[in-house]
């Protein structure tokens, strides 16, 4: 079905129908002028044999080539149906004050966008990503997109709060999924949740609770822990140990299917999606024909000159 992405063009039809309109006025008013010659056997010998019909099909098809044209300055477009990814990767990041340990070279956080980064840049660029952050609370950073270099962007500017919400995370993760478009696909697309972390909740949801709703919905959550059980911060002036627990990030792994990681690789990471699998949905997206509209107008025009020089030795 052809649709027009410039409507309003449409107008310059007008201008056609009013060319073709003054044509056959013109046509009525030289019948009429003909007519006041009684004497019609005279007016045939003496008037040279003309075109006849021929002369209307030449006008015609200019005319048709004016509304081609007219019509092609509307941007006729076709509408094509898009394969699209659905398959989702959520990286979930820690930014509670706990982060800025320097157990982990140079410090917690950096380690641990370091390796969201380096995750992001090794996934396949059909698969759909989104950025979380938590502390007291969590946020979708960036919605799915298949623009990774996006997410790679908005992990370099995470800052560090208070406050740590690892089930407010996973919630939000799930949330950020839904809004992934069915695109005509049935159910939800296939979809893995990494989460970075030092591993103490201590606001929000409780991780059991989260897990339990991450593994209903059928989303693996991998927890990767940063930090050493000698992790120190300066909070308030005061000296304040941050020890990580490798034991809350392993069990929320081990509840939803997920894997838990301590030293990661890019290797490793890698079985994180493995075997994600894949979910085709299809998007309509309008395709240009305004070429075809451009060219048909041509062959019209030209078709009209030939048959205006071949009947009358001249254009139209």
């Amino acid at each position: 079905m052809i649709r027009f992405l410039q409507p309003w063009w449409l107008l310059s039809v007008l201008a056609v129908l009013a060319v073709a309109g003054a044509y056959v006025l013109v046509q009525f008013r030289r019948k009429t002028y003909a007519v006041r010659f009684t004497n019609v056997a005279l007016l045939q010998s003496i008037a040279p044999k003309g075109p006849g019909w021929r002369r209307h099909v030449a006008a015609v098809t200019l005319l048709l080539a004016l509304f081609t044209l007219a019509t092609g300055m509307a941007k006729p477009a076709t509408d094509i149906q898009e394969p699209l990814e659905r398959a989702t990767i959520v990286v979930a990041i820690d930014v509670s004050l706990s982060m800025q340990a320097t157990d982990i070279e140079p410090t917690r956080i950096q380690a641990a966008k370091e390796a969201a980064k380096l995750f992001v840049g090794e996934l396949p660029r059909s698969f759909n990503v989104a950025l979380v952050s938590f502390a007291k609370s969590a946020t979708v950073v960036v919605s799915p997109t298949k623009s990774h270099e996006q997410v790679t962007s908005a992990i370099d500017s995470l800052q560090l709060q208070e406050s740590t919400a690892i089930g407010e995370a996973i919630y939000a993760s799930l949330q950020a999924i839904q809004t992934v478009p069915a695109d005509g696909a049935a159910g939800p697309p296939p979809a893995r949740i990494v989460l970075l972390s030092d591993g103490f909740t201590t606001y929000g949801r409780p991780n059991e609770e989260a897990a339990k709703a991450a593994k209903n919905a059928n989303v693996p959550v991998s927890t990767i822990a940063f930090g050493t059980q000698e992790g120190v911060v300066d909070l308030n002036g005061a000296r304040t140990a941050v020890p990580v627990d490798r034991d809350s990030l392993a069990a929320i792994a081990s509840a939803t299917e997920g894997k838990f990681y301590e030293a990661v690789t890019a290797s490793e990471l890698k079985d994180v999606y493995r075997d994600l699998g894949s979910s085709i949905g299809y998007r309509s997206t309008p395709q240009e024909i305004t070429q075809w509209f451009v060219g048909i107008a041509l062959l019209f025009a030209l078709a009209a000159a030939a048959m205006s020089l071949i009947w009358t030795s001249r254009l139209p």
